[in-house]
């Protein structure tokens, strides 16, 4: 054979993996272009648990719709711009978000992020205050004020526009007329249209009719009858004994507010926003209910049936306005652009007058809410009907609006979580760990070298130069599939290639092992490399495949950190491989031909060598006596 050949397809694969390494991809200094990404064990980062949660009968979701929530939420959470993040499933009920670097906050990635477009019906003051108010009570956008947090106000992006008037400073909520103060007559005097469909139209399922039950019985049957014949948002100027009555329900947690029927939600005004906004993720998720939601936590609004769903949303982007500022652009569906321009023409004409004095925005126009999850996000008032997209704008930052572009980009969650667990780990933490997982690797490698150079001697140098020329093979590979397809090196990758040094130990044990028996059967060294390397080629490629295919099956099968090392096992496994048949056969081709690799002491072929020599030595019959 020709053992330069394979040294130089060797030695070419070194230069570009090396090439790839250092100018593939690569920015900043030579040795930031040398740091493979790690995991987040090594250098720190975040990680949080979410618990699926049904609020209706408490069964876990089904496999598919968990499968389905972690795409959507692994799409979430690479919107950040990272491309290393891990969502896996835990159990039938649990996802587990790792995202390494930069602790960041992932409280916005497991919320259901359901759209709904609704109309406002009514408003009134959502303090929750159980104390008789003074007399002179705001209108419900006067108490809606910013608080310096995104409150952005969809617009139309053809004209007429879905604007708000700015006034006293209200920013993108258009307010209500001076005179829409929530007094029982004012809300008496809408039509009936106003309060219909009401969330009593569907069935009540039986278990949420034995939590009212329950609640029932913690407020008292007084407090239950004076909130159920409430017809309007209760005055307690007018009568400070109600006060006293209602007051019970402003003890009522927010899961036990959410199961109250919405009519009692809105019209009880010891209920608040804070109780409200807490509630469970889905509680008003029923586009065909009305429902209660909050704007700001100050204004409380009763909100018609949802004609426009988030489905009816083909795509939302953050983008840059005219005026610099950023926003979400929405792209509804055929149906649903449809939906929404019927939307648009029936809250600016306020058909059937559903709308009443409360809900009706500056210009006397009703308003749609827009509702996601159990808030709203802006309820801007209507000025025209609308026939093309629309966009949602406010005081956006570029977060704020990527954050929520890709929510409505990537879909509603079929299941509902709450968050179980947020931990972050720092980064003095992931150095201790990446320490440690060094030095266990080096440690591994000194045992197989300072073995192999006790046992093989002049063929230790062969075992030690195969491992150094593997570990530079797979430190490449994981640079370069670490910027290429975001793999990142864990504590459990390290232990992989921890592992992947025995089974390189196998390969050598089988090989020099073979070479021994065939200069036994009397073969000169020269010809017995290329006799041994038939004999245990074979046998090493069985022993690899068997490792690689354990890798394949355990890293299909597996989740989480166990996937890393099966991946680190199986590289290591491959590069092994090129190893062995481009470098330690030709190399042990090249010192057969040496002097050296004749001699018993040097070679470290032990006993081999004599054995072979002895029938052409003279036989000493004295010496055999003794």
């Amino acid at each position: 054979m020709r053992p330069g050949r394979q040294l130089a397809v060797l030695g070419f694969i070194f230069v570009v993996l090396y090439l790839l390494v250092f100018f593939a991809g690569a920015s900043g200094s030579w040795k930031d272009r040398l740091e493979p990404k790690l995991g987040l064990d090594l250098i720190g980062g975040t990680r949080v648990t979410l618990e699926a949660t049904n609020s209706v009968d408490g069964k876990p979701p089904t496999a598919e719709n968990l499968e389905e929530a972690r795409e959507i939420i692994e799409s979430r959470v690479n919107a950040f711009g990272v491309a290393e993040a891990e969502v896996v499933t835990e159990g039938n009920r649990n996802i587990v978000i790792s995202l390494p670097g930069e602790n960041r906050n992932l409280d916005d990635v497991g919320e259901a992020a359901e759209l709904r477009f609704r109309k406002v019906l009514k408003g009134a003051d959502g303090s929750g205050t159980a104390a008789v108010p003074p007399a002179a009570t705001p209108a419900p956008s006067g108490s809606a004020a910013p608080t310096g947090a995104a409150t952005p106000t969809p617009t139309g992006s053809a004209s007429p526009k879905v604007t708000s008037s700015p006034s006293g400073g209200q920013g993108g909520m258009a307010p209500a007329s001076p005179s829409a103060t929530p007094t029982p007559s004012a809300s008496a005097t809408a039509s009936p249209s106003a309060a219909a469909p009401s969330a009593s139209a569907e069935p009540v399922p039986a278990s949420i009719e034995e939590q009212r039950k329950a609640i029932e019985q913690k407020i008292g049957a007084a407090a239950w009858q004076a909130a159920n014949g409430l017809q309007a948002p209760a005055d307690l100027t007018a009568d400070p004994s109600l006060a006293e009555k209602l007051k019970p329900f402003g003890t009522l947690s927010p899961q036990e507010v959410a199961v109250l029927p919405a009519q009692m939600q809105f019209n009880v005004p010891t209920i608040g926003c804070t109780q409200l906004d807490q509630r469970p993720p889905a509680s008003i998720s029923d586009p065909k209910q009305q429902v209660v939601s909050c704007e700001d936590g100050a204004s409380k609004y009763l909100l018609d049936q949802a004609k426009v769903e988030g489905t009816d949303v083909s795509d939302a982007d953050a983008v840059l306005d005219q005026t610099n500022a950023w926003v979400v652009s929405l792209d509804f569906t055929g149906d649903g652009q449809g939906k929404w321009t019927s939307l648009t023409r029936e809250a600016f004409n306020n058909e059937g007058q559903a709308c009443d004095a409360t809900a009706l925005g500056q210009d006397g126009k009703c308003r749609v809410a827009v509702v996601l999850d159990n808030k709203i996000v802006s309820s801007p008032e209507i000025q025209g009907v609308l026939t093309g997209n629309s966009q949602i704008t406010g005081t956006f930052t570029q977060k704020d609006a990527s954050t929520l572009a890709g929510q409505l980009r990537y879909g509603a969650l079929p299941v509902t979580f709450e968050q179980q667990e947020a931990q972050n780990v720092t980064a003095t933490l992931g150095a201790s760990h990446l320490r440690a997982g060094l030095l266990a690797a080096g440690i591994g490698m000194l045992l197989v070298i300072i073995y192999a150079f006790f046992y093989y001697r002049l063929l230790g140098s062969v075992i030690f130069l195969s491992l150094i020329l593997s570990a530079l093979l797979v430190f490449g590979a994981l640079v370069v599939l670490g910027r290429q397809i975001g793999f990142t090196l864990t504590l459990a990758g390290i232990a992989g290639m921890i592992v992947s040094l025995g089974v390189a130990a196998d390969s050598f044990v089988i090989y020099f092992e073979r070479l021994k028996d065939e200069i036994r059967e009397g073969r000169s060294p020269r010809s017995a490399v290329p006799r041994a390397w038939i004999r245990a080629r074979r046998t090493i490629i069985s022993a690899n495949a068997i490792t690689l295919l354990s890798a394949v099956v355990l890293y299909v099968v597996s989740v989480g950190t166990v996937k890393g090392f099966a991946f680190a096992l199986g590289l290591a496994t491959v590069l092994d491989l090129v190893v062995v048949f481009l470098f330690r056969h030709p190399i042990m081709t090249m010192f057969a031909r040496t002097q050296a690799f004749l001699s018993p002491r040097v070679s470290g072929l032990g006993r081999a060598l004599p054995a072979r020599n002895q029938p052409t030595q003279p036989r000493n019959p004295r010496a055999k006596e003794a």
